[in-house]
């Protein structure tokens, strides 16, 4: 009798915790995670529509066909049902078919990589209206977020107004990481060298949480930042805020910045190389080293191999350390100009320089 007293208390007791829990998930202020949330809700209960059925029937038959009842039919020989047949094997299919259906028409119009077209189930975008876009870097173990157009970057903090489309530029610096804000959208892998992307929207101010949902070593858990949805007033002033208080991030302060960290707070900067994010993406904020960009555009040429290397030249030109000799490849496009930048007038005469 103790025994059930505790176990019934103990289970009262974690009922308890769990009715201060906030299923985000599931009531979330962001309209991409409203319709996921909603496509959760509706194949869960068109799969209840056949499992419910299902168990309570395994539960009826076990009752209804036990030994001591005497009354049900005994029926040894019986194997075959055509009507029985029909239904088991029947509705089913039927779900499976409305379930593929709903999966096929999601799948499209819930792809991480599709602008929008509504703001909510009730609202489109209004024509003219441009994206935000945000430029997202997981570094090891803190986010980096670049604003392009605000020319601003801060570091374990994100913030966008209410009701305007962001687009999430996503990449990784070392390995790979998960971007995931609950309360906005679907997490989306973040890779090095590689870039994906996320269009969302969140319809409610206030301050959610955000993360990294894939484990990437020893700093993972700390790995999180807060979200900010303002109104475009307070956007504005919170971009100010930025550029009055911040500091400029170049090449030299990004490679300072990438240096594995744990428990990493805010950090503001109120300029920041334009450039920077292209070479993060490419690899070769270290000027040192050749941008995978670069390198692929030779290989789409064919390679160099023994045949490329008639074609190299030696080219002197100013640098941050003073004047700087490179080796670029003549024979397959226009060398570099004095400002140490490709002139990409065609794919043909793309400089590359082979650092």
């Amino acid at each position: 009798m103790i025994r059930k007293i505790s176990a019934l208390s103990g289970l009262a007791g974690a009922s308890a915790l769990l009715s201060g829990c906030q299923f985000t998930v599931m009531n979330p202020h962001g309209d991409i995670a409203r319709q996921q949330a909603d496509l959760i809700v509706t194949s869960t209960l068109l799969m209840l529509l056949i499992i419910v059925p299902v168990i309570a029937m395994t539960l009826f038959f076990a009752w209804r066909y036990r030994a001591s009842n005497t009354a049900a039919t005994y029926t040894p020989d019986w194997d075959h049902s055509t009507r029985l047949e029909l239904l088991i094997w029947g509705a089913p299919l039927l779900i499976i078919i409305v379930l593929g259906a709903i999966t096929w028409i999601s799948t499209h119009k819930l792809d991480p990589y599709r602008p929008l077209d509504r703001i909510d189930a009730a609202r489109t975008v209004p024509e003219g209206v441009k994206p935000l876009v945000v430029e997202v870097v997981a570094l090891d173990w803190k986010w980096l977020f670049v604003y392009p157009e605000q020319g601003i970057a801060t570091v374990n903090e994100l913030a966008a107004p209410v009701d305007r489309p962001i687009q999430f530029k996503i990449t990784a610096s070392s390995v790979m990481n998960a971007f995931y804000i609950p309360e906005l959208a679907g997490m989306v892998y973040a890779m090095p060298g590689m870039e994906t992307k996320l269009h969302a929207v969140i319809n409610k101010a206030g301050v959610y949480q955000g993360m990294s949902a894939n484990y990437s070593g020893g700093g993972f858990s700390d790995m999180r930042f807060k979200f900010h949805g303002l109104s475009e007033g307070d956007f504005d002033k919170w971009v100010a805020s930025n550029k009055a208080d911040g500091q400029t991030l170049d090449r030299a302060g990004f490679l300072k910045l990438e240096a594995p960290s744990q428990h990493e707070g805010v950090r503001r900067y109120a300029s920041v190389d334009a450039d920077l994010y292209g070479a993060i993406l490419n690899r070769c904020v270290d000027q040192s080293k050749m941008c995978l960009n670069q390198m692929m555009a030779i290989d789409a040429r064919g390679g160099q191999g023994k045949g490329g290397v008639t074609g190299l030249m030696q080219q002197t030109w100013p640098s941050q350390g003073g004047m700087q000799q490179r080796t670029v490849v003549a024979a397959l496009c226009t060398p570099l100009s004095p400002t140490g930048k490709p002139s990409i007038l065609t794919p043909a005469r793309t400089a590359i320089a082979l650092r």
